[in-house]
C-alpha cells in the first residue's frame, strides 16, 4: 500500500537578494515540482506582469489570501511560492501551522543580502539573464540603515523557529551558496519526497555581483562600525525563565457609568482604586462590574469601543515585602513559609503579634529568604509553580494586554494626580483621588538596606529594567 505524499505544497521563506530567484529556477527543473514567484507580494501576483494565478488576479487575492492559499495544494504534482517578511501577513500563520507545507528557509550572510539589495535599488537591476546586460554600481554603507536590516531578518526568523519547534515541525535549510550544489538540490527534492533528480543547474540566471564586497561600496571603512552595532550573541538579552501569566479576566473592575476598566496586578493594593471607582457611579466598590468571562468581557468591550483601561504599577521591592507579610507571614502560603524555613532556619512567626515581635535582623533575613525564593521560583528552579501574586509585573502586564490592551500605566505614588487626569480623555470631571494609610505590622523601611536592594533586584530584574523602576525609597 503507497504511502500518502508528505506535502501537499511548499514555501520558500526567504528575503529579498538571497538568492530566491536562483533557487526557484532550479526547483521549477525537477519535474513534478513548480514555483510560481511571489504570490503574496502586495505589489503584484506571482511576478511584476503576472495577472492571475490558479485563477485569482490581485483583487481576488487581497480579498481572499487563504483562498489562494489553499488554491496550492489543489494543484499536480508539489506546487509553492516564495514568502518574504513583508509579504501579506494573513497568510504567514497558516502556513508556519500546517504540516502538509514543507518549509524550505533559503538564508544568505546579511551583509551580502543588504549591499546586494543596495545595489539592485541603485541599478533597478533585480535578475540577471545576460552578463552583457550587467549594470554595475558602487553604494553607501549605512551602519543604522544595515542594523535595521538585519534586526528584521533576525525577528522573521526566529518567528519561523519558534512556530516550527512549537508545533513539532522541521524545516530544509539551504543556504544562498548551497543553491549551486546539486547534492543540495537534490537532497532538497528527496526530502520534498520525489524520486526525479536533476544534473545540471539552470542557466539562466547569472550572479549578478560577483566582485569582493569592499568592491561594491563607497564606504568600505564603514562596514566595522556596522558591525560593531548588531548583538549578534545577543550578549545584551537577558534570558527569563519566567512562565506566562494568564490573563485574569474576572478580576478586571469597570465602571457602570463611564467605560473605564481597571485591571489590578496581583500583589498590588488596589482597595483604594476601587473606592475611588466607586464614587464615580455614586456607589460602592461592590457595586462596580467585575467577575468577567471570557463572553462577558467580550460583550463589554463591543459596547464600549472608545473605553480606556489602566493598571497600577508599585516598586517590585515595596510590592514584595507586602506579598511577604500579607501572604507568606500572615497568610497561607505553606509551601513557601517551608523554604524560607528551611533555608534560613526561621521560623516564622503565624500572627501579627508575632511578626511585630520579630527584631530587626530576623524580619531582615526573613525577607532576604522570600526574595531567594522568588528569584529561584521565577527561573524554574523550584517545585512550586510561579503563581500570579509573586509573579513579574512584566509579566502579569503581558498577560492583561493579551485581552486588555492598557492605555495607561500609572504608578502607585502619583495615584493622587494621575487618576483625576483620566477625565480628560474620557470628557468628565473625576474626583480626587485620596490613597488609604497603610497599617503594616512591619515596615520595609526598618529593614531596608543595600542588601535587601540588591535581593530585589535579582528577583525582580525584569520590574526593573522594563518598567523603569530605580531603588526603592521611603519617601
Amino acid at each position: 500500500m503507497s504511502q500518502p505524499p508528505r506535502f501537499r505544497y511548499f514555501v520558500v521563506l526567504a528575503e529579498m537578494r538571497t538568492g530566491s530567484n536562483l533557487l526557484e529556477a532550479c526547483l521549477n527543473e525537477f519535474p513534478g515540482l513548480s514555483c510560481m514567484g511571489e504570490a503574496f507580494n502586495p505589489v503584484f501576483l506571482g511576478y511584476p506582469r503576472t495577472e492571475t494565478l490558479y485563477g485569482f488576479d490581485r483583487a481576488a487575492r487581497d480579498a481572499d489570501p487563504l483562498a489562494l492559499l489553499a488554491a496550492f495544494g489543489t494543484q499536480p504534482g508539489l506546487a509553492g511560492f516564495r514568502y518574504f517578511h513583508d509579504h501579506d501577513q494573513r497568510v504567514i500563520d497558516p502556513i508556519l501551522n500546517d504540516p502538509a507545507c514543507a518549509k524550505i528557509v533559503l538564508t544568505r550572510n546579511p551583509l551580502d543580502s543588504y549591499v546586494s539589495l543596495q545595489i539592485a535599488r541603485a541599478t533597478q537591476q533585480w535578475r540577471l539573464g545576460d552578463v552583457k546586460n550587467r549594470k554595475v554600481e558602487k553604494v553607501v554603507f549605512d551602519p543604522i540603515e544595515f542594523e535595521t536590516h538585519v534586526r528584521e531578518l533576525q525577528e522573521f526568523q526566529l518567528k519561523v523557529q519558534s512556530a516550527l519547534q512549537t508545533s513539532g515541525q522541521t524545516a530544509f535549510y539551504v543556504d544562498y551558496e548551497d543553491i549551486q550544489s546539486l547534492d543540495v538540490l537534490n537532497g532538497l527534492a528527496q526530502w520534498l519526497g520525489l524520486t526525479e533528480r536533476i544534473e545540471a543547474l539552470p542557466k539562466k540566471l547569472k550572479r549578478q555581483n560577483p566582485e569582493p564586497l569592499e568592491e561594491k561600496l563607497v564606504n568600505p571603512e564603514a562596514i566595522p562600525l556596522g558591525l560593531a552595532r548588531l548583538d549578534r550573541f545577543h550578549l545584551s538579552r537577558s534570558p527569563s525563565f519566567e512562565p506566562r501569566q494568564p490573563a485574569l479576566i474576572w478580576a478586571y473592575h469597570a465602571c457602570r457609568s463611564l467605560p473605564l476598566v481597571y485591571a489590578p496586578l496581583p500583589g498590588c493594593s488596589e482597595r483604594a482604586v476601587l473606592s475611588w471607582m466607586a464614587r464615580i457611579d455614586g456607589a460602592g466598590p461592590r457595586d462596580l462590574l467585575s467577575d468577567f468571562s471570557a463572553q462577558s468581557w467580550r460583550d463589554w468591550q463591543r459596547s464600549n469601543p472608545q473605553r480606556l483601561s489602566f493598571t497600577v504599577l508599585r516598586h517590585p521591592l515595596a510590592r514584595a515585602h507586602e506579598i511577604f507579610v500579607g501572604q507568606v507571614v500572615l497568610g497561607r502560603r505553606e509551601h513557601v513559609r517551608g523554604f524560607i524555613e528551611r533555608v534560613h532556619g526561621i521560623a516564622l512567626p503565624g500572627d501579627t503579634e508575632g511578626l511585630r515581635a520579630m527584631d530587626r535582623e530576623s524580619h531582615r533575613s526573613a525577607f532576604l529568604g522570600f526574595l531567594q525564593f522568588v528569584q529561584a521560583n521565577l527561573n524554574g528552579q523550584t517545585a512550586l509553580p510561579t503563581r500570579p501574586v509573586w509573579a513579574s509585573q512584566a509579566r502579569l502586564i503581558e498577560g492583561i494586554t493579551s485581552q486588555c490592551p492598557l492605555h495607561h500605566l500609572l504608578r502607585i505614588e502619583h495615584l493622587a494626580e494621575d487618576l483625576p487626569r483620566l477625565g480628560r480623555y474620557l470628557g468628565r470631571d473625576l474626583p480626587p483621588f485620596h490613597a488609604r494609610a497603610q497599617d503594616h505590622p512591619v515596615a520595609l523601611g526598618d529593614i531596608y538596606d543595600a542588601q535587601v536592594e540588591a535581593a530585589g533586584r535579582a528577583a525582580y530584574g525584569r520590574d526593573y529594567h522594563q518598567l523603569g523602576f530605580g531603588d526603592w525609597s521611603a519617601a
